[in-house]
């Protein structure tokens, strides 16, 4: 069960936003990732639970963020709920979407595993449902994702298989590169692993 740390920034002016403490497993279902968000000053700041099936489907999300709160699972697409801090007022949302995105590494990691593309195939487009902080508001995107490449690095647990992504916002046109190790993000814009008590899964 790998368990770590990542450090979280703004990927355009590299301002700290927090750190993401986080344990995930792949189980007899699928894959699940939990999380507790901090601050740069180490206040809690929100959570991220976050269960797969075998073929990379969100079947469980939920998202605690500034006392907002969303649940969702793919549904018709994708299906949500966001309730606000006081509890009074939630709204549903349902998107014909392919998966939810946010600014968690869980996410990522949750893609490739719903794409599953092999090196050298064309890039895959893909709808996502992104709840952008700090009020887990929605946002309907659309990416490309394409594996670029996937390589084999030494450490002292044995050979790391590390792939590359490159991601683009169909949008903006945007592009940028994910490095993915089993179920563990290396890097990507805005986030940085710091530390890993134990290797990455490798998923059957």
């Amino acid at each position: 069960m790998p368990r770590g740390r990542y450090s979280l920034h703004d990927p355009h002016d590299h301002t700290p936003l927090g750190e993401e403490h986080f344990h995930c497993a792949p189980g007899p279902s699928g894959w699940r990732y939990v999380s507790q968000i901090t601050t740069p000053s180490g206040d809690h700041s929100g959570s991220v639970d976050l269960a797969l099936d075998e073929l990379g489907r969100p079947i469980r999300l939920e998202l605690h963020a500034s006392s907002w709160q969303v649940r969702g699972a793919a549904i018709d697409g994708v299906t949500w709920v966001r309730t606000d801090p006081t509890g009074t007022h939630a709204t549903e949302g349902n998107v014909r979407a392919h998966a939810f995105t946010g600014t968690s590494p869980a996410f990522l990691v949750a893609i490739s595993r719903l794409l599953r593309l092999t090196p050298g195939s064309p890039a895959t487009r893909v709808r996502l449902v992104a709840f952008t902080d700090p009020v887990l508001a929605p946002r309907t995107l659309d990416q490309s994702w394409a594996l670029m490449k996937s390589e084999a690095h030494a450490t002292d647990n044995g050979p790391l298989m590390v792939d590359e992504y490159q991601v683009s916002a169909l949008d903006t046109g945007e592009q940028h590169v994910v490095h993915i190790a089993g179920d563990v993000v290396l890097a990507a814009p805005g986030i940085e692993l710091e530390d890993l008590e134990t290797p990455p899964s490798v998923f059957p």
